[in-house]
């Protein structure tokens, strides 16, 4: 089967398909994406997924905008516009810059010391499948221990929408298509 049959066959569930068994996340974050309405093709993965979701997203222990930084610099290891796209606008949302969210897609050298930190510990989760001795020191030093274990798991989950969003193509949603057209980013 080719690509664009696939891409056709789990693009984004609307409305009136949403499937009965997930009818309670459609007004919560699942209904809001495009990312989250093409894995609603796989409601019992969907339902599992809210959870973590509920604790990478809202609850973890590194703050939104260290989260932030931790999503963007995987969306560009991803090469996932829809990541990008969607956390620049997040990252705007929580007092980031338009010149501290570009250098995210910069050599970590030229980062702010902190984005350094958790730029390399992403790269290196892609790179190299695990943190250096270096990177994990420093790592605790900013973050602590549960902040180490959101940086993994959080690549790990942000890894998996990733692959679904490349895989499928899932086109980025209309209303930050429209504010990245508006306001796009500028690199400074």
């Amino acid at each position: 089967m080719q690509k664009d049959r696939i891409s056709e066959l789990l693009s984004p569930i609307s409305d009136e398909e949403w499937p009965a068994e997930i009818e309670s996340l459609l007004p919560c974050f699942a209904g809001k994406l495009n990312v989250y309405r093409t894995m609603a093709h796989h409601p019992n993965l969907l339902t599992a997924w809210s959870n973590l979701r509920e604790h990478i997203v809202v609850k973890n222990a590194l703050g939104t905008q260290r989260s932030e930084v931790v999503i963007l610099r995987a969306g560009v290891n991803l090469l996932s516009e829809y990541e990008w796209s969607h956390h620049v606008s997040r990252a705007r949302i929580c007092g980031m810059s338009d010149s501290r969210i570009a250098s995210l897609k910069e050599d970590p050298s030229r980062m702010l010391e902190e984005d350094r930190i958790l730029a390399t510990a992403v790269d290196e989760l892609f790179s190299d499948k695990k943190l250096s001795e270096n990177t994990a020191s420093q790592l605790f030093e900013l973050v602590g221990k549960e902040g180490i274990l959101d940086v993994i798991a959080t690549v790990g989950f942000y890894s998996s929408l990733g692959y679904i969003l490349n895989t499928f193509d899932v086109p980025i949603d209309e209303y930050i298509a429209k504010e990245m057209e508006k306001k796009p980013l500028l690199n400074m």
